[in-house]
């Protein structure tokens, strides 16, 4: 306390030295006192022991392992360049031996056309800039200057989408895909923040394109048994429940969403 430290209390300390000697680090500690025998000092028996030096366990090694395998998916990803750079310096200094073979791989496209406005999106969300974006979409001869301000970033399909505000529409979110942006320039514009909880904006739809139709009941009856089965482990969206089973193993799936597209000709199929 005179040298400007916090005191600690004796449980503390007692139950500190307990993790450094047998709980932690399996560090020898030994006792002995100062000259008048009323200060009791404690200090490593072995002197060049530290915690620093130890080295990893069996278990530490092999998830430090595993979380270089899932990082050095991202290599080659905009946003993501510091991979390059980390996993090897990860491997080298804690002596990790390469798998030299990937063991896990997700689904990714890197010749993905706009993959290079990744990055320039998630810095304007996280630094609340506003851009001015060329886009073009398929329909379009010619592209058009839109001033946007980026709020959220969406994967779907194996396509990238931004979502955010343009003034020159008369909704209060528009989605852009990345891979019809032809060029993206950052202006001074005052930001106009949205306070949208996004795992709620997707709740009732699939896919990236949201209306103001109220959620429709859809019933959808599925009479291939394998197909079925597909379909309950991989849910076709969260609302999904299944509602009957019949004997000739006809399963009927209902779902809360709005139609959209696709999904309209899904609507009540009994």
């Amino acid at each position: 306390d005179k040298e400007g430290l916090t005191p600690i209390g004796k449980t503390t300390l007692f139950e500190d030295l307990k993790d450094i000697e047998y709980r932690v680090y399996n560090a020898e500690i030994e006792k002995y006192f100062g000259h008048h025998k009323k200060i009791v000092y404690y200090r490593y028996a072995d002197p060049d022991f530290s915690i620093n030096k130890q080295p990893l366990s069996e278990n530490e090694a092999n998830q430090i392992k595993s979380a270089i395998q899932i990082l050095s998916r991202f290599k080659g990803m905009p946003q993501f360049e510091w991979v390059n750079e980390l996993v090897p310096i990860l491997e080298t200094r804690l002596n990790l031996k390469s798998q030299g073979h990937n063991i896990i791989s997700f689904d990714t496209n890197e010749d993905y056309q706009g993959k290079e406005h990744i990055s320039v999106f998630f810095n304007a969300i996280l630094y609340k800039r506003v851009l001015k974006i060329s886009y073009q979409n398929f329909k379009s001869e010619f592209p058009i200057d839109y001033v946007f301000h980026p709020y959220h970033l969406k994967q779907y399909n194996s396509r990238w989408f931004v979502f955010g505000h343009n003034p020159q529409v008369n909704y209060p979110v528009q989605n852009l895909a990345l891979d019809r942006i032809v060029a993206i320039e950052e202006i001074t514009d005052a930001y106009v923040s949205n306070p949208i909880d996004w795992d709620d904006y997707f709740s009732d739809i699939i896919g990236v394109t949201k209306t103001n139709a109220e959620l429709t009941e859809i019933k959808i009856l599925i009479k291939d048994h394998e197909q079925a089965s597909y379909i309950k482990t991989k849910p076709i969206h969260q609302s999904q429940k299944i509602i009957k089973k019949t004997n000739c193993k006809n399963i009927f799936f209902i779902l809360f969403l709005v139609i959209l597209f696709f999904l309209s000709q899904l609507k009540n199929m009994e």
